[in-house]
């Protein structure tokens, strides 16, 4: 099956490569894929197709069960590994040429010690490579001046890239495991928009059977974090992170729209009718609207219009200024909330 581009193999480099010389950061991205690919069924399989030659299979295996259950333990998802049949994600470690990376621009062929470490595709093709000849372990990253490469945690970076096999784009936010420098920060946990973003893809719930008696002891209230891991659903906590005391309130200046799902909403930037053509800039929770994703966003001008969904959910702030003078002529913003964002 042809896949849109939007279909992409999500990378991720060495501790070397991702700050760059100037020290800048990589591109920031939406947390969740804007077209909302994710598996249809909550229980998911994998097989490791090939190994590392730092690693024995026993060691690799133990260190994506780990990384598997990082995301387990937080999501209704359950990860199984498989042998002998056909796999959701299939995870293999290869060398530079592997597959169709010479004739994809998207699908980077990898480079040898210290440079790309994994890329991961969207679903439905569920596919994981890591490079072969990375210097892999299982434990917290690091510069060995022995061998002069990185030492690569397997745990971190396969759980990174798991994230991407579930549906994930890289997060703004740099205390995620999803943020595009996790490996050069050693984040090996996921954060608290981590947790949004899978949530929002898949939903959320009770782990423990205990869940009803707790609630009603009031531990909704008292032991809102301990709640939220396990009884989000029970305490209406489904999509608020585990450590978030409250849902944030949008500033004062911006106007808050509920809307039901599957609405299309219009915004447009400014009331004035202006001489000449302003620039017109929009963004999405603090990030540039670059383009218009068909079914999704429709951008054109001064005039925005989405599809209410899990998605697009967020603050749109548009800023309008003159193309000669420069100065701003109109700055507005809109949160987009679900009216029924708690039935997923």
């Amino acid at each position: 099956m042809e896949l849109p581009l939007l279909v992409i193999a999500m990378t991720i480099t060495s501790q070397l490569q991702l700050l760059g010389a100037s020290g800048r950061h990589l591109s920031k991205r939406y947390t969740i894929n804007p077209l909302g690919y994710k598996w249809p069924h909550r229980n998911i399989t994998y097989r490791l197709e090939s190994f590392p030659d730092t690693l024995s299979a026993d060691a690799t295996r133990k260190a994506f069960g780990l990384a598997f259950s990082i995301w387990s333990d937080v999501s209704p998802l359950s990860f199984t590994e498989v042998h002998n049949r056909t796999a959701d994600i299939t995870v293999g470690f290869y060398a530079s040429n592997h597959s169709d990376c010479w004739s994809s621009p998207l699908h980077p062929c990898f480079d040898g010690a210290n440079g790309e470490l994994a890329h991961a595709f969207l679903p439905p093709r569920g596919e994981i490579h890591l490079d072969k000849h990375e210097f892999w372990i299982v434990g917290r990253s690091r510069f060995s001046w022995r061998h002069g490469v990185w030492l690569n945690d397997l745990v971190q970076v396969a759980a990174h890239e798991i994230g991407h096999a579930l549906g994930l784009w890289h997060s703004a936010d740099p205390r995620a495991l999803m943020h595009p420098n996790a490996t050069f920060t050693g984040q090996r946990n996921v954060g608290r928009d981590d947790v949004r973003a899978i949530r929002r893809l898949y939903g959320c719930v009770d782990k423990k059977r205990a869940c009803a008696a707790w609630a009603g002891s009031g531990w909704c209230e008292r032991r809102r974090r301990f709640m939220n891991k396990n009884c989000p659903r029970r305490c209406h906590l489904c999509f608020e992170p585990p450590d978030a005391a409250a849902t944030p309130t949008p500033p004062p200046n911006v106007k808050v729209k509920v809307v039901p799902r599957g609405k299309v909403v219009g915004f447009r930037c400014g009331t004035k009718n202006l001489s000449s053509p302003p620039d017109v800039s929009w963004y999405k929770d603090g990030e540039r609207i670059a383009a218009s994703v068909p079914g999704h966003i429709a951008l054109k001008g001064r005039d925005l219009r989405i599809v209410a969904n899990e998605f697009n959910e967020g603050v749109y702030t548009c800023r309008l200024r003159r193309r000669r003078r420069g100065d701003a002529v109109a700055a507005d913003s809109w949160s987009i909330r679900l009216s029924d964002a708690g039935g997923a």
